[in-house]
């Protein structure tokens, strides 16, 4: 009877002690940018642009465009959704390349069936 009671414990203090780190995981991995911070439809990954450090992803180029105009209100309602942004790749290129540009410094991406004026 005992050896059961140390059995349970044990992996009750496992359970407890690997519990928060698979629960970390899993919240980074789930908020993930999946939508526009302009328009709120799905992203597509060809069109995007760089800002302070992160990729930020966009339904079409038209939503560049308007992310340009006002950046740091984008940014604000990606952080109340809760959304991780992926890091950009640290090139030189992308430290000198503008909003709209990719890190080549290529205009970025393709207006898909979203909707805007692009």
């Amino acid at each position: 009877m005992n050896k059961i009671k140390v059995a349970v414990l044990t992996i009750l203090i496992v359970l407890f002690a690997v519990g928060p780190v698979v629960a970390e995981e899993n919240t980074t991995t789930n908020n993930l940018q999946a939508t526009c911070p302009v328009m709120g439809g799905k992203i597509n990954k060809e069109v995007y642009t760089d800002y302070k450090g992160e990729r930020v992803y966009f339904c079409c180029e038209g939503c560049i465009s308007e992310f340009k105009k006002d950046p740091a209100k984008y940014m604000e309602k990606l952080e109340n959704e809760s959304m991780t942004l992926e890091k950009a790749p640290e090139t030189e290129i992308n430290k000198e390349s503008s909003p709209g540009t990719d890190a080549s410094g290529k205009q970025s991406g393709a207006c898909g069936d979203c909707g805007c004026d692009s």
